[in-house]
């Protein structure tokens, strides 16, 4: 009540939106995987991602990368020119020692949910993701970057699986005996080197009869149209932006784009900042603009059923406006200011993840035309792509 004895006006709230997140590094910092490792259950002021940072931000679970970082850090890999840079493409890695950093990961995840006492659960299909929802419970889900670890008989892939595994990406940026990932570079076309090899093709064929999803993100274009002709599942990247907005190696093409959404795929929203930017800067005092400006295109180009989000939390420089997982409330906030409707919102943050899971995870191994009912994102509802309030 006011001094005057009138009643203060009612403020309303927004209705919380969740958030599920296509990409995140945070194993790699881990006490159960590294010495002096951070508590992903205590709030930190490093990183990225811990479960009470997840929480204050709405997130209520991701993709967890398992990636082998080679044994020795690349030295004066960075080239720079006066309108880009260029990071020299990594060597490969040995099978044996990717696997055992991939094992010791896989180990790490699992002491964290035994110890974490419910509060986080493994999710292996979409009803264990809703129930963990429902439940207050972080749910994660097994995403392997780079398939160094799965040796040319496939035989570690059913492994994974058996183990959790849901989501693969076939390369990080350096070749393997599946495919070539993009070096980082801008600008530059995505079209840096040959497609996928024999022994990448049967892979994508035993990720398609398992019903492990395919991430394209890290992959060249030659490899990406090879995956496009032989995957009878819809085309994911978990963690990208859009080539012309920010012609990085690492962002995809309208072309790409275009094929994504005729798959009725989806592309999880890379905050990068350097593949955001449309300068390719390394810096985080990024507008928050600047961000929106970048998915609204996305929008645009995909329809509102095809765009998700995919931050890389962990494994790259986020925009200052957001910082950390806490900060993802503040993107929804500024979706909102832009004219985003939570029909809308939910797609982007959450919706959108759950349908492409349930059309890879329910139909393995069948035709697309045959079993998963098949048809192209709607199209977007006006210029500004998304329905508005």
């Amino acid at each position: 009540m006011n001094a005057d004895g009138t009643r203060p006006p009612r403020v309303e709230k927004c209705p919380a939106i969740t958030i599920f997140d296509g990409h995140n590094d945070a194993v790699q910092y881990l006490r159960e995987y590294r010495p002096g490792g951070r508590d992903f259950l205590v709030r930190s002021d490093d990183g990225h991602l811990d479960l009470p940072r997840a929480r204050e931000g709405g997130l209520i679970g991701g993709l967890f990368a398992m990636f082998a970082k080679p044994e020795r850090p690349p030295e004066a890999d960075l080239i720079k020119s006066g309108s880009g840079y260029e990071v020299r493409l990594a060597g490969p890695l040995e099978s044996t020692y990717a696997r055992d950093r991939i094992d010791a990961q896989l180990r790490a995840l699992n002491q964290l949910v035994d110890r974490a006492n419910g509060q986080i659960r493994w999710a292996r299909n979409v009803d264990q993701i809703e129930a963990g929802q429902r439940d207050g419970a972080f749910v994660m889900v097994l995403h392997l970057e780079g398939a160094e670890a799965i040796g040319p008989d496939l035989d570690n892939l059913e492994q994974l699986y058996a183990a959790g595994l849901r989501s693969l990406g076939l390369v990080w940026s350096r070749p393997n005996i599946f495919g070539h990932g993009v070096p980082f570079a801008y600008p530059r076309s995505p079209d840096t080197g040959p497609g996928l090899t024999a022994t990448g093709a049967a892979l994508v064929r035993a990720c398609n009869r398992l019903g492990i999803m395919i991430d394209v993100s890290h992959l060249n274009e030659r490899g990406f149209w090879d995956v496009a002709a032989l995957s009878t599942a819809p085309l994911v990247a978990t963690h990208a932006c859009a080539h012309a907005i920010c012609p990085s190696t690492r962002n995809l093409t309208d072309r790409q784009l275009d094929a994504i959404r005729a798959s009725n795929g989806v592309v999880g929203f890379n905050l990068c900042v350097n593949d955001v930017r449309p300068d390719a800067r390394l810096d985080a005092d990024t507008p928050l603009d600047t961000v929106v400006d970048h998915l609204n295109y996305l929008m645009e180009r995909l329809g509102e059923d095809c765009v998700a989000l995919g931050s890389d939390f962990d494994g790259a420089v986020m925009p200052r406006p957001i910082g950390d997982a806490s900060g993802l409330r503040h993107l929804v906030a500024a979706l909102r200011a832009r004219g985003f409707d939570d029909v809308t919102l939910r797609k982007i943050c959450l919706e959108n993840w759950l349908r492409v899971f349930r059309l890879t995870w329910r139909c393995a191994g069948r035709r697309r035309a045959v079993a998963c009912a098949w048809r192209p994102c709607p199209e977007a509802p006006g210029p500004a792509g998304g329905r508005r309030a």
